[in-house]
């Protein structure tokens, strides 16, 4: 969905543009001023980016929810989005394109609400203890996160595999860096984990998950036409 309208204010003469703010300070502030609208709409915001694209600039707005975001959710929050910015000067006069969707598949799981929404997905996630672990989430809340591990891959250079130590050390650290971790169904607190990965599944489970990325808005804001 794309709309053509004003991307700022208009400014009064030569020289009296404000200078345009850096990368951070725009996030920051994007992030400060879309937040409560989107969670008005009954939804997280996930991610403010801006980048340039071309003469314009691409704001990237990634929102989602327990129940995952509709086309109609996106367009919703595009139009809130894109008033706010209107009656804003956090973009300046420039043109922008404001794009806002959903967390594709690659998102990394960091919050409790990440692996909440995860359940039934296949995952992959880094232990702090060392090693790595891959298994089905099974439930999740605000202090850890239970999941099916399976058992490790065996093969060369497969994930699971138990990594080569040195002979005759005798180093506790490195007999538990190649423990195996043990497969079944584990609680593990989200201090104990690293940043989580949904695994790619070409058939998904029955009841199983959510689509991601399913939609995408677009808005190119651009300086209006004079009457």
């Amino acid at each position: 969905m794309s709309v053509e309208s004003r991307g700022g204010r208009a400014q009064g003469g030569r020289g009296e543009s404000p200078a345009r703010p850096t990368r951070e300070a725009a996030v920051a502030e994007l992030t400060g001023l879309l937040a409560p609208a989107v969670a008005e709409a009954g939804f997280d915001l996930e991610e403010v980016d801006v980048r340039p694209a071309g003469r314009r600039r691409l704001v990237k707005v990634v929102v989602d929810g327990d129940d995952g975001v509709g086309l109609d959710d996106i367009a919703l929050i595009s139009e809130a989005a894109s008033a706010l910015l209107d009656a804003s000067e956090v973009m300046g006069a420039s043109p922008y394109v404001l794009e806002v969707t959903s967390p594709g598949v690659d998102r990394p799981l960091t919050e409790p609400r990440h692996w909440r929404r995860a359940v039934g997905r296949l995952v992959a996630v880094p232990l702090v203890e060392g090693g790595e672990i891959e298994g089905r989430v099974v439930a999740a809340d605000e202090e850890a996160v239970e999941i099916d591990v399976a058992p490790p891959r065996r093969g060369k250079g497969g994930k699971g595999a138990k990594p080569a130590g040195r002979k005759g050390t005798g180093s506790k650290d490195a007999a538990s860096k190649g423990a195996e971790p043990p497969a079944g169904r584990r609680r593990l607190g989200f201090g104990e984990l690293g940043r989580g990965r949904v695994q790619v599944e070409f058939k998904a489970p029955a009841g199983g998950a959510r689509g991601d990325g399913a939609g995408a808005a677009e808005e190119t804001r651009s300086p209006a036409e004079p009457d």
